[in-house]
């Protein structure tokens, strides 16, 4: 009865808010399984309807494409065209953030306020088309029916601090609406009444470094849920160790939601472990190993070959779920500022990555980590945990072997590396 009424409180939100969605849904639903002939097909179809659209309503656009002589006849190749189209980083969509958006050309039935905050602490703010909120959270509801769970299904969210009394009150009334309760902090009480709710809870979602956290103070505890569906994680990477940590507490591995509130839902983890690109609403483009990303449905503020910011690789590799869609084969890490080391060189912050995944599958050795610079030439490895003297020295020799002598590291164990209020980053630079 509860998750009958629960139902009938999100289809009239729904209907208010996203007239678009459940077409949007019906839609992704039907081309589930579809060969990738045909999402090759959609995606031709809908970039050419964005790139004609950008053309004439985004003065950014209109000038980008006009510089490598884009003539937008009626039979032009959308792809073949956004192959010859500049990449655009997250500080342009800031810093030209009134000329990327078409909203003062183009009059759109209904937008949507959205912001996300750089990574040099200044915000990114732009305005969605209603299509483009109802397509992405449509492409949430398909990944999550992937495992019997549906939108308006009782949940736990791993998101959000506010200690206000107004702010607290104002997220209680919009998680009551949508059917959610959510950790506000990380004390053993507020786990405790957390985890009494999540017993009867259909899935549970979040930062994955939250997820973690929890996990690990449940196997401590030596509690176990065994009545969620679906443990999903989004915004972070998913370290192997975390993994460990969920299936002790809640009989299951961290499923991964990948995208960003400005590129949108990029892929969904299917139950047989492969990343699908959301494919009908995004195209994925790999260079230099890194993510560039064009969301198909963005029209008041165009994504067109965005560099999100992370290193990825992908996998040719059929899944055994039967779907078509192109594979994520893993998130590597988060582009970010270089490791500087002695004599000028340089290395990417990538490097960090390789170092651990070393230590974990040649050695054993899982750490939960975090990597500072504040001086030239020298490293600092956060550790969540005491180590053994053997671990000590396997972590120089590991990264002596990609370092040489460039940099001293310095590690510090049995540190607190994520402070819950914000994502934890593998490496942060102060140089």
């Amino acid at each position: 009865m509860i998750n009958f009424i629960s139902r009938i409180v999100f289809m009239l939100g729904v209907k208010k808010r996203n007239p678009s969605f459940l077409d949007s849904y019906s839609n992704l639903l039907k081309t589930d399984y579809a060969e990738q002939s045909e999402i090759i097909q959609i995606q031709r179809s809908r970039l050419k309807d964005l790139l004609v659209f950008a053309n004439n309503h985004s003065s950014f656009y209109k000038d980008r494409f006009d510089q490598v002589g884009l003539n937008f006849n009626r039979d032009f190749d959308p792809f073949e065209y956004l192959r010859l189209i500049d990449t655009v980083t997250k500080s342009e969509l800031i810093s030209e953030n009134e000329r990327i958006h078409t909203i003062k050309n183009y009059q759109f039935k209904k937008l949507f306020f959205s912001e996300t905050s750089g990574s040099s602490g200044e915000p990114l703010t732009f305005w969605k088309n209603e299509e483009w909120d109802s397509i992405n959270r449509a492409s949430i509801a398909r990944g999550m029916s992937w495992y019997g769970v549906n939108l308006w299904d009782r949940n736990g969210y791993f998101w959000g601090y506010s200690f206000s009394f107004l702010g607290r009150l104002k997220t209680s009334l919009l998680d009551f609406l949508q059917n959610r309760f959510r950790l506000f902090s990380y004390y053993d009480n507020d786990i405790d009444k957390f985890v009494k709710k999540a017993k009867k809870a259909k899935y549970i979602h979040g930062y994955s470094s939250m997820i973690y956290e929890v996990a690990k103070k449940l196997t401590a505890d030596g509690t176990m849920l065994k009545n969620l569906k679906l443990v999903k994680g989004t915004s972070e990477k998913i370290y192997d160790h975390y993994q460990d940590a969920a299936t002790k507490a809640f009989g299951q591995k961290i499923v991964s939601e990948y995208g960003s509130a400005e590129a949108g839902i990029i892929a969904f983890e299917c139950p047989h472990g492969s990343m699908h690109i959301n494919e009908e609403n995004c195209i994925v483009e790999v260079v230099e190993s890194k993510i560039v990303v064009t969301n198909l449905a963005s029209f008041s503020f165009p994504i067109i070959r965005y560099e999100l910011g992370d290193y990825i690789s992908l996998s040719d590799t059929k899944c055994k779920c039967g779907r078509s869609h192109k594979i994520i084969n893993e998130v590597l890490g988060r582009v970010g500022k270089s490791i500087v080391g002695k004599n000028g060189s340089s290395y990417p912050s990538l490097t960090l990555y390789y170092i651990f995944k070393v230590l974990a599958l040649d050695y054993g050795v899982v750490l939960n980590y975090k990597a500072e610079q504040h001086v030239v030439g020298k490293l600092k490895f956060l550790l969540d945990r005491e180590i053994t003297d053997k671990e000590l020295v396997l972590i120089n020799e590991v990264s002596k072997s990609y370092f040489s002598d460039a940099l001293e590291i310095e590690i510090i164990p049995n540190v607190l590396i994520h402070d819950k209020k914000k994502k934890l980053k593998d490496f942060e630079s102060y140089i």
